[in-house]
């Protein structure tokens, strides 16, 4: 049977951590007071979700995931706005995504609506965990392993999905400032016919030791090639953008296609519609190698070059060091013009207002972005049947369907949760 975001359970922690400082935040080593965990077995499926106090996880010493790397994540992030909303940016894109992981895996199908809400509801419990700032964030890892407790190389018969929350600042050291990036073809990410198109750990773990020998060059980041070629294929954990005049004297927005080795950003998608929308310039997708590049650098064609990701948004390039020379790429001030107009407009479109709203798959929610109401939360279809208004120690709270919609509120008392409704308490 499968269970669903009307089957939650919330478990309220007893202690709160203190917030961080968000002038000082490291990216990826706070984490919120709660997470959200949902196992499942191919006997019994989907079993009910569980919000519960952030903490470790138990895992059989023989667990699949940790032998054979079975495993995949995903990359969202909360935006809390002018209006202290929060809102949650394309999180349909990350489930559509993160579902073809999985069954790249072999881990079990899922309810991407359901997982959707069920992370929603997650965001509400840790609602005071959002910065309330235009340069932080709530950044969102779900993460999705197989459990499987053998040895044997197959597919898991136990599975553990689970997100935990973690504010952040800028992903790079450096800020906003233009990175640099060292490019050799010794070290491939990935190659056709692999899972360079899903986002899976061992992606990134294999790459660790490329990255720390771009440090020893004095550069950020590695651009990863292929082919014997030197096809351009990603930056560091980010998707690629050049911005320049083409051989034929265009000016173009040229990102390398989805052939299965590019992972599909959903900041690389949203580029990619924002672009054409505009109707400014030509946006392509198409194959770049370090040759074109040399010779459009020769030429004085190139007039940016930017990753692309949800945890950097824009990062502009500065320099590239390849075959031993430093190719400078063209920077105004701080920040390339087109970088940092699509840094504002996606911005514009996380933290404020924006027409830019469609309807997907027959669901009444925005295509760009989920709003979090602060003060009065949207918990569609539930009830709380049982609460303890005052939480003074740590305790279950079943959420049941029922006909109509339940406005929450929460709010700080003594250092818990209360949970009210608009009127009376449910």
């Amino acid at each position: 049977t499968a269970e669903g975001a009307a089957d939650l359970v919330i478990e309220l922690s007893q202690t709160h951590k203190a917030k961080p400082d968000l002038t000082n935040l490291v990216f990826g080593t706070v984490f919120s007071d709660h997470m959200l965990t949902i196992e499942w077995t191919s006997n019994g499926g989907w079993q009910k979700p569980h919000i519960k106090p952030f903490g470790n996880l138990s895992l059989h010493p023989a667990c699949s995931a940790m032998h054979y790397a079975v495993q995949l994540f995903e990359g969202m992030k909360a935006y809390r706005d002018a209006d202290n909303k929060v809102r949650l940016f394309r999180p349909m894109l990350n489930m559509n995504r993160m579902a073809k992981s999985a069954e790249r895996a072999c881990l079990p199908a899922f309810d991407r609506a359901e997982l959707v809400e069920c992370i929603r509801r997650l965001v509400q419990v840790d609602l005071e965990w959002v910065p309330k700032s235009d340069s932080a964030s709530l950044y969102m890892r779900p993460t999705f392993l197989g459990t499987e407790p053998s040895l044997g190389v197959k597919k898991p018969s136990r599975a553990l999905l689970y997100v935990i929350l973690s504010p952040v600042g800028s992903y790079f050291s450096t800020g906003a400032k233009p990175v640099s990036l060292w490019a050799d073809s010794k070290y491939i990410r990935a190659w056709r016919g692999g899972t360079g198109d899903c986002k899976m750990g061992g992606n990134y773990g294999a790459s660790i030791y490329a990255q720390y020998e771009a440090v020893d060059y004095g550069c950020q980041q590695v651009l990863w090639l292929y082919g014997d070629d030197h096809q351009i294929t990603e930056v560091g954990t980010m998707n690629m953008f050049l911005f320049w005049n083409n051989e034929n004297g265009e000016e173009e927005l040229a990102t390398p296609p989805l052939d299965g080795i590019i992972l599909p950003g959903i900041t690389r998608q949203s580029i990619l519609e924002l672009t054409r929308k505009w109707g400014e310039f030509k946006v392509c997708e198409r194959y770049l190698t370090m040759a074109d590049l040399r010779c459009a650098l020769k030429e004085g064609r190139v007039k940016e070059m930017f990753g692309s990701g949800t945890a950097c948004v824009v990062s502009p390039v500065g320099r590239i060091l390849y075959q031993g020379e430093n190719l400078h790429i063209p920077c105004q001030e701080d920040f390339p013009q087109l970088a940092s107009r699509l840094m504002k407009e996606l911005t514009d479109i996380q933290v404020r207002d924006t027409p830019l709203v469609t309807d997907i798959n027959s669901m009444s929610i925005p295509h760009w972005f989920n709003v979090i109401e602060f003060n009065q939360c949207v918990v569609s279809e539930t009830r709380v049947t049982e609460v303890d208004c005052t939480l003074t120690s740590s305790r279950a709270i079943k959420l049941e369907p029922f006909q109509r919609r339940s406005w929450l509120r929460s709010c700080p008392v003594g250092g818990h949760v209360c949970l009210r409704s608009s009127g009376s308490l449910i």
